[in-house]
């Protein structure tokens, strides 16, 4: 008898949550008042007047839940675009690359490792978001910021990826000061 019960629960539970959702109802039992008519009287055209429309749903109503159903993401169609509309606009984010570098690092920053370890998180979160408003779109952005000691050393930096050179590219600027270098570098990945 329990599980009748709460075969019953679930079919209400199902029936109501789709009324929400389409207007109507799709159960075999009455859930909502009687229709006036309790028995049918047939139309010339063979209908019948207290008729009821339904829908039906190919879901079992045992494996409903709310929260299922609410939480599946939103499926998109593919836009087979293999190529963008326009090329990634270099110049202008080493524009920007530029900008953020020296408005962060004055010609008189003296290099610290705590608060240089900082300033790369932020100078890198202010470029990729300035970059992200101006570049179009299904491009994948990384962005990448040094910040090293001038000791009267040299370094080489570089970076090996793998990508379509037809669309992929990067855009570079550097800082440097009489302590502290650095170098900025973000990354356009064409998102096919």
């Amino acid at each position: 008898m329990s599980e009748r019960r709460a075969h019953d629960i679930a079919q209400a539970k199902a029936a109501r949550l789709l009324q929400k959702r389409t207007g109507s109802v799709s159960s075999s039992e009455n859930i909502g008042p009687a229709p006036p008519h309790t028995t049918p009287r047939r139309h010339a055209r063979g209908g019948y007047a207290a008729s009821v429309s339904t829908v039906v749903s190919r879901m079992d109503p045992h494996h409903l839940d709310d929260d299922i159903l609410l939480s599946k993401p939103m499926q998109y169609e593919n836009t087979y675009r293999m190529a963008p509309k326009k090329k990634f606009p270099t110049s202008r984010i080493e524009a920007i690359i530029s900008d953020a570098l020296t408005s962060y690092l004055h010609p008189d920053i003296e290099y610290e490792p705590e608060h240089c370890r900082d300033l790369t998180k932020t100078i890198s979160e202010v470029i990729k978001a300035r970059v992200k408003e101006t570049v179009l779109p299904r491009y994948k952005i990384v962005c990448v910021v040094n910040i090293g000691q001038v000791n009267s050393q040299g370094l080489r930096m570089g970076s090996r990826c793998l990508w379509n050179a037809e669309h992929d590219t990067f855009a570079s600027a550097s800082f440097k000061n009489g302590s502290v270098f650095a170098v900025g570098n973000v990354y356009g990945i064409y998102y096919e």
